[in-house]
């Protein structure tokens, strides 16, 4: 994996909880050959949606201690931060493709990164925002 990919929180909050079987497998591959490469982005969104959902959603909820320190490991990614310009031009996102803003603000992030692929389980797979693909790779090789 030469090529820098954008991580949904889905995909991320998979890798973590071990309670999610074959996803956690999937998932945590991945994140750990994205961790080899150096290949991953993520946005201010993405982690925080990751440190809500870690100790909300998971079978086995983070403790604050145990949030943080994972986070901190992330920040060693490439990180996009959401400004006021970005949630702008996430709302043009929004009403050309018609999606969420959520969504939106995820494709706006990857696109600013400079990305061509946006892994994530809840973007339609194989959708195209422009130059941007989105891949599950809960369905696909992390290679696709």
């Amino acid at each position: 994996m030469s090529d820098k990919v954008f991580v949904d929180t889905n995909i991320l909050l998979y890798a973590h909880d071990r309670s999610a079987g074959a996803k956690y497998e999937r998932a945590r591959s991945l994140i750990e050959k994205l961790w080899d490469s150096g290949g991953g982005v993520l946005s201010t969104q993405v982690l925080q949606e990751l440190c809500v959902n870690l100790r909300r959603k998971t079978a086995h909820p983070l403790s604050i201690e145990q949030t943080r320190a994972l986070l901190q490991d992330y920040l060693s990614w490439d990180i996009v931060i959401n400004t006021a310009e970005s949630i702008l031009e996430a709302l043009t996102i929004e009403q050309r493709y018609n999606i969420s803003f959520w969504d939106a603000l995820i494709v706006q992030a990857a696109g600013s990164a400079g990305v061509s692929v946006v892994y994530s389980e809840d973007l339609a797979d194989g959708q195209k925002y422009g130059p941007l693909r989105v891949v599950n790779p809960l369905n696909h090789s992390a290679s696709d």
